[in-house]
């Protein structure tokens, strides 16, 4: 048997699907799905992962032993080598209290004596998946052959090689192969499994390198933060080696912007028409740094009725067509369309998996020579959208693509590997591979052709110039209009002509600060500082709305995320310093050429944060205080009703959930609480009640404007008889359903008047308004309801534990069963029709040559 490992479920599916002469048979062991079929005669398994099924943890404790020195001991009680340097405490210790043992020190502990040594600590693989590893390792007993085949790259090999570590202890004669490929396509699929190759074990050292140093940074530095200020807003302090440079060239923008001085100055527009065409022009002279000047020019065309031309220039320019997508162009391009970096890696992973386009995680810009690029727009033109154009290239005869500046041999620029039915995929979908698909064909054709025309319109002698482009050579731009800036297109004029004047208008304006970072423009500052990888760097920037360092897109930072900045950058500067974390990215590179080891990159990295600890630990209490302002006014909701101090935004220290909470407690003890959703601080007070009001935006709705006093009138609902309780009905009891809303924690419900003794009660959606019907549930005999929301009415049945419910449930289960089985046969068709010509071909090669060789 050979037995095929892959990222995921779905990859095994597929791959599964393209190998097999006939559909595979889809199987279990024990939970996890596997895929079964033949070829050549043997019998094939697929097996997904989900991602990384180990993950690093450091070791419980470490212990040190005058004979021995210092060991880790792992959650399971192994002992594994310990590399802790001289210059940190041996036992016995003065105290017993923690982390101190009575012969080490515990790992666990959330204590600043405890930071030191685990910069140094031992990291052990723990199982993160162990349904799947077990499932893994029964069938690698049985398997004669292993093909790792998950996605090539360093975080691909390292789940392949830690799934290879798994199979190697249950079996360790089996050959082991590795399929590597750029697409999930019939042809890209065979030619990986034909052409099969060993594992890259500097590559997975490398991912795995990546994974030690961000858990050692992270930790040490989390926990730092977080011991020196536990506050309810936020509440752990997140900090990471390129997540905090980051965040720092958030807040340096937005430094400069809280630094910038603005400058008053002065625009003149003028109005003209010529015939029937309208158009203004603004004064040659587009800004004026004195009211005076502007006044002068003012007055010298007030009262003129006409302008003459004076001047005509034409000129023409050449846009060059784009060069190929790369992970950080695609998200930079993606974010001016609306989706956000993490979103976009979200869908072209979606994208891929169901083979529409090529690995979406690459830093190359140049397409290879074995790409096929007529074939690929061949396959384009199948898209309505995009025959006409792919026709015109096809036309062409060869087709030469564009350049970037980075080429790799890993895996070709994104580009669209299948065509798309936009009735078939979600709105997102289509749109990133819509993006996608003209941007390949983009790069295949011409250069755009633009002519801009400047005309200069003399006013008594005050020159008023307006430009107009107009595109006349198409180009790339007649299939890739992102970006594109409307024509201006200017009514026909030769110089020496009159043109009517309409008069101006001048407009006092001031100078704008730098403007902040876009999501797009990040990634990008990202990548030309060395700050993460293409595959890390959506994620971090997620990372840092997570933690509320940052907020809006524009981003911008909040108090906290400057104060952790301000406090780190003051203490530990090279912490908020790109060019730490550049260079251990460019360590990482080392190994991955197997030019360094994994040892020596990660210990230089810990001796990196050991120097960081030093300059952060004998500033605790100015880092707590800066904490603590920061934590105030990101918090801040208004004033106490009863002791006048502040009402913050707290967390429960023991649930973690949120509360409107005063800064006087215990003394003061006033207390709202908050409605699901995002909640922000507003400054309008509630007009009926005077209190504070928060800005409340629920899942998949619209923000709304809440006073946060329960007991207040515009938050005040009725109470709504909706119908009789069944349950005293059936006991000959006449009782009331009643809808109500309870003001202390928000929950809306119906609950019976008799509810001491029948208990009935049944969950309502939190906002809508609420409508009563005169029917009942024909499956459990609840009361209808009708919910009325901005996305309109809608009838339900309150009951969850209605019959009804699970019905649906399974009808809406069968329904997506069929459909998908649907999907899976009508993807199989085409592979069907093409084995056979596959064949025929052959046969067609074997009788020329044994014509050749008569």
């Amino acid at each position: 048997m050979k037995l095929v490992v892959t990222e995921k479920n779905i990859a095994a599916q597929k791959i599964a699907d393209l190998l097999g002469i006939k559909k595979p048979k889809a199987d279990k062991v024990y939970n996890t799905p596997v895929y079964r079929f033949e070829l050549d005669g043997e019998e094939w398994v697929t097996i997904g992962l989900r991602g990384h099924i180990l993950e690093p943890d450091f070791v419980a404790q470490i212990v040190y032993k005058k004979t021995k020195g210092w060991q880790g001991v792992t959650v399971d009680g192994e002992v594994v080598p310990a590399d802790i340097p001289d210059f940190l405490a041996k036992p016995p210790y003065k105290t017993k209290r923690k982390p101190f043992l009575a012969d080490g020190v515990a790992m666990g502990a959330w204590k600043m004596d405890a930071l030191p040594y685990l910069a140094y600590a031992p990291i052990e693989k723990l199982p993160k998946e162990k349904d799947i590893i077990r499932s893994l390792k029964n069938l690698a007993k049985k398997a004669d052959e292993i093909i790792i085949a998950t996605d090539f790259d360093r975080e691909g090999e390292l789940i392949g090689s830690d799934a290879l570590g798994q199979i190697k202890q249950v079996n360790d004669t089996a050959p082991v192969f590795r399929a590597r490929y750029s697409a999930i396509t019939k042809e890209e699929i065979t030619h990986a499994f034909t052409n099969l190759v060993k594992l890259d074990e500097d590559l997975a050292a490398a991912g795995e390198s990546r994974q030690e140093i961000d858990l050692i940074w992270g930790a040490v530095l989390t926990r730092y933060l977080t011991i020196v200020k536990f506050a309810g807003y936020g509440n752990v302090r997140s900090s990471g080696r390129v997540q905090t440079p980051t965040l720092a060239l958030i807040v340096a923008r937005e430094r400069e912007r809280m630094a910038f001085v603005p400058e008053d100055y002065w625009v003149i527009k003028g109005d003209f028409q010529h015939a029937a065409d309208e158009f203004s022009a603004p004064h040659a002279t587009a800004r004026f740094k004195s009211e005076e000047a502007a006044n002068a020019v003012m007055s010298h065309v007030e009262g003129q009725a006409s302008g003459v031309v004076s001047a005509i220039e034409k000129k023409k320019r050449t846009q060059a067509a784009p060069v190929p997508f790369n992970t950080t162009s695609l998200m930079a391009a993606a974010a001016s369309e609306g989706l956000s970096p993490a979103r976009t890696m979200r869908l072209a992973e979606s994208l891929y998996m169901d083979g529409y386009i090529s690995y979406p995680r690459v830093d190359n810009t140049v397409y290879p020579e074995s790409l096929d690029l007529e074939g690929t727009v061949k396959k384009l033109s199948d898209v309505a959208a995009y025959r006409p154009y792919c026709q015109e290239l096809l036309k062409r005869g060869k087709l030469v693509a564009t350049r970037g500046k980075k080429e790799t041999t890993d895996h070709p620029p994104i580009h669209p590997t299948a065509a798309a039915d936009p009735d078939k995929l979600g709105a997102p979908e289509w749109k990133l591979y819509n993006l996608i698909a003209r941007r390949f064909l983009a790069t295949l054709s011409d250069a755009a052709v633009i002519e801009g025309t400047k005309v200069t319109i003399e006013v008594n002698a005050e020159p008023f110039a307006v430009r107009g482009d107009v595109v006349v050579k198409p180009g790339f731009r007649a299939i890739y209009p992102y970006g594109m800036k409307k024509e201006e297109q200017l009514p026909a004029l030769v110089e020496g002509q009159t043109v009517d004047f309409k008069g101006a208008v001048c407009t006092k304006k001031q100078t704008e600060p730098p403007a902040r970072y876009s999501q797009g423009k990040l990634i990008q500052e990202m990548e030309r500082l060395g700050l993460g990888t293409k595959a890390t760097r959506h994620a971090i920037i997620e990372r840092l709305y997570t933690v509320k360092y940052v907020q809006n897109d524009p981003i911008e930072p909040s108090q906290l995320g400057i104060a952790v900045c301000d406090a780190l950058g003051q203490f530990a500067p090279q912490i908020t310093s790109p060019d730490m974390t550049a260079t251990l990215e460019e360590d990482m590179n080392q190994i991955a050429a197997g030019n360094k080891t994994q040892k020596d990159v990660v210990d230089l990295s810990r001796d990196i944060l050991n120097d960081v600890l030093n300059e952060l630990l004998p500033h605790q209490e100015q880092i707590k205080d800066a904490l603590a302002d920061a934590v105030a006014a990101d918090a801040y909701v208004g004033p106490c009703p009863k002791c006048g101090k502040d009402l913050q935004l707290r967390a429960s220290q023991k649930t973690r959930s949120m509360f409107i909470g005063c800064s006087g407690w215990p003394e003061c003890d006033v207390t709202y609480p908050l409605p699901k959703g995002k909640i922000e601080a507003v400054e309008e007070k509630c007009p009926e009640c005077g209190m504070p009001q928060i800005k409340v935006t629920a899942f998949r709705s619209k923000p709304r404007i809440q006073c946060i006093d329960p007991n207040c009138p515009t938050n005040h609902e009725p109470d709504i008889v909706v119908g009789k309780c069944p349950t005293c009905a059936a006991k000959g009891l006449d009782k009331q359903l009643i809808a109500s809303k309870n003001p202390r924690t928000l929950k809306r419900f119906i609950r019976c008047e008799n509810y001491e003794e029948c208990e009935t009660s049944y969950p309502l959606p939190q906002y809508g308004k609420l409508t009563a019907t005169e029917e009942t549930c024909p499956d459990c005999g609840a009361p209808m309801v009708i919910v009325t929301t901005a996305r309109g009415p809608w009838k339900l049945c309150p009951n969850f534990n209605c019959p009804g419910k699970e019905r649906e449930a399974a009808e809406k289960a069968a329904k997506a069963e069929a459909k998908k089985a649907e999907k899976a046969e009508k993807a199989a068709k085409p592979a069907a029709k093409k084995a056979p010509a596959k064949k025929t071909a052959a046969k067609k090669t074997t009788t020329k040559k044994a014509a050749a060789k008569e």
